[in-house]
C-alpha cells in the first residue's frame, strides 16, 4: 500500500474513530448534514462509488484580460500518489477533531486529484499595480466527488478569481464534497467571486479556509442556491497585523436546503473584517447563516462588522439567522445585527407605481438589495459590472421568483 493510500485509509479509520456530526451539535444545530455515509459513499446511503476524474478533474482555467500578466503555476496533482499528495495539501491545515473537521475528514478520505494555482509565482517580486484575472470553472466528472483547489498568491500580488460550479436544473445528482485553500502572502489582494448553483437533488458541502499574512486582503462575493443539502463553510484566519476580509453572500433558497457558515478569528493587530448575508426564502425552505467571529487577546485595534438579514418570499421558509461574537480583548470596535422581513411595502408601491407588475417590482427591489450587497464585499461596482455579476443576480432571482411562484400554484 502507497503512503498516499496509507493517508486515506486512516482518514477513514479517524473519522470513524471520532464520529459523526452529532445531532445537536452547536455548528449544524439548525441544518443537520446528512449522514457521514453519503460523504464516503458506502453502499448503505445507496452511494454511487466515486469514479477516478480526467487530469484536469472538471476544472478549466481561462484568463480575463487580453492584457500581458503575472505568471501563473497551475499543477492538476495526482492525490493518490505520495508527491502529489504532498504537493497539493503542503502549507493546508490538517483537520481537527471540531464537528466541522468531519468534512475535511471526509474529503480526506476521497480526494484523488486536486488542483493548485500560484499566483504571480516565480522569484522576481509582484510591481505595484500587477494583477491577474482568472476564471474558474468546474463540471461534475462523478456521482460522488471530493476535489480540491489550492490557491496562493505571492506577496504584493492583485488577483481577481472568478470560481463558478453551475449545474442543469435537471441533472443527475451529485454529492460534492470541496475543500479550497487560500494562502495570501505580505500585501496581496484577492478579490474573489464564487457563485455555485447546484441541481435541486445534490448534496454540497463546500468550505473555504484563507490564511491572510500581514496586510494582505480578502474579499468574497458569494452568489449560492439551494438543493438537497447545501452547506457553504468560510475561515478567515487573521493572524497577521493590518490583514482585512470581507465576505458578502447574496443567497437563495426556494422550497430547499442552504447554509452558510463565516468564521473569524482576529489573531493580528488592527486586523478588521467585515460580514454580510442576505438570504431570500420561500415554500418550506430550511435557510440558516451563522457569522462567528472570535477576537484572540492581543487583538489590538481589531474592527469587526456583521450584518445578517433574510427576507421570506413566500410560503412558510425556516429561516435562522446567528451573528455570534467572542471578544477577548479590550481595545476593539464591534457591531453586529440581523433583520429579518418582508420587502418594504413603500419600495413595492413606488415601484408599481411606474407600471410594473408585482412580480418584476419585487425582482428589481431584491436585485438592487443584493448588487448593492455584493458591491460592498469587493469594494469595487466597476469590478462587478466587468464580471457579469448583474446577469447572474438577475437569472439567480428569476429563478428563485419562478420556484416561488410555482409553489403557491400548487
Amino acid at each position: 500500500m502507497s503512503s498516499a493510500s496509507a493517508e486515506m485509509l486512516t482518514a477513514r479509520e479517524r473519522l470513524a474513530a471520532i464520529g459523526w456530526i452529532a445531532p445537536r451539535s452547536e455548528y449544524f444545530r439548525h441544518l443537520p448534514p446528512p449522514g457521514a455515509d453519503v460523504w464516503l459513499g458506502d453502499a448503505a446511503a445507496g452511494s454511487t462509488a466515486v469514479t477516478r476524474p480526467d487530469d484536469t478533474d472538471g476544472w478549466a482555467i481561462e484568463t480575463l484580460d487580453q492584457a500581458p500578466q503575472a505568471r501563473v503555476d497551475a499543477e492538476w496533482l495526482d492525490a493518490t500518489e505520495a508527491v502529489g499528495r504532498n504537493a497539493l495539501f503542503d502549507g493546508t491545515p490538517a483537520p481537527g477533531d471540531g464537528d466541522v473537521d468531519r468534512f475535511a475528514w471526509a474529503h480526506q478520505a476521497l480526494c484523488r486529484r486536486g488542483l493548485r494555482l500560484r499566483i504571480g509565482a516565480g522569484d522576481r517580486p509582484a510591481r505595484p499595480g500587477e494583477s491577474v484575472r482568472l476564471a474558474l470553472r468546474r463540471t461534475a466528472r462523478a456521482a460522488l466527488e471530493a476535489p480540491a483547489l489550492v490557491v496562493d498568491v505571492a506577496p504584493g500580488m492583485h488577483c481577481v478569481l472568478v470560481e463558478a460550479h453551475e449545474r442543469d436544473a435537471g441533472a443527475d445528482a451529485v454529492v460534492q464534497n470541496l475543500q479550497l485553500h487560500v494562502r495570501l502572502g505580505d500585501g496581496a489582494r484577492l478579490q474573489h467571486l464564487r457563485v455555485v448553483v447546484p441541481a435541486s437533488a445534490d448534496q454540497v458541502a463546500h468550505r473555504v479556509h484563507a490564511s491572510l499574512a500581514r496586510g494582505a486582503r480578502y474579499e468574497q462575493a458569494l452568489i449560492a442556491s439551494g438543493s438537497r443539502y447545501h452547506l457553504q463553510r468560510t475561515e478567515l484566519d487573521l493572524h497577521a497585523a493590518q490583514s482585512a476580509a470581507r465576505t458578502g453572500g447574496a443567497l437563495f433558497a426556494a422550497g430547499s436546503a442552504l447554509e452558510q457558515q463565516v468564521e473569524v478569528l482576529h489573531g493580528g493587530v488592527a486586523t478588521h473584517s467585515d460580514v454580510e448575508s442576505l438570504m431570500l426564502a420561500s415554500g418550506k425552505a430550511r435557510g440558516v447563516v451563522n457569522a462567528i467571529t472570535r477576537i484572540a487577546p492581543g487583538a489590538t485595534d481589531a474592527s469587526v462588522r456583521q450584518r445578517l438579514s433574510g427576507i421570506p418570499t413566500g410560503g412558510q421558509p425556516r429561516l435562522v439567522l446567528r451573528p455570534h461574537l467572542e471578544i477577548c480583548h479590550d481595545q476593539v470596535q464591534a457591531v453586529h445585527g440581523a433583520t429579518w422581513g418582508s420587502l418594504p411595502e413603500d419600495a413595492l408601491f413606488y415601484a408599481r407605481q411606474r407600471g410594473l407588475d408585482e412580480r418584476s417590482a419585487r425582482a428589481l427591489i431584491v436585485e438592487g438589495l443584493l448588487a448593492a450587497l455584493l458591491e460592498r464585499s469587493l469594494g469595487d461596482p466597476e469590478l462587478l459590472q466587468s464580471l457579469g455579476v448583474a446577469a447572474r443576480l438577475s437569472s439567480a432571482v428569476t429563478a428563485h421568483l419562478a420556484a416561488d411562484a410555482k409553489e403557491r400554484i400548487a
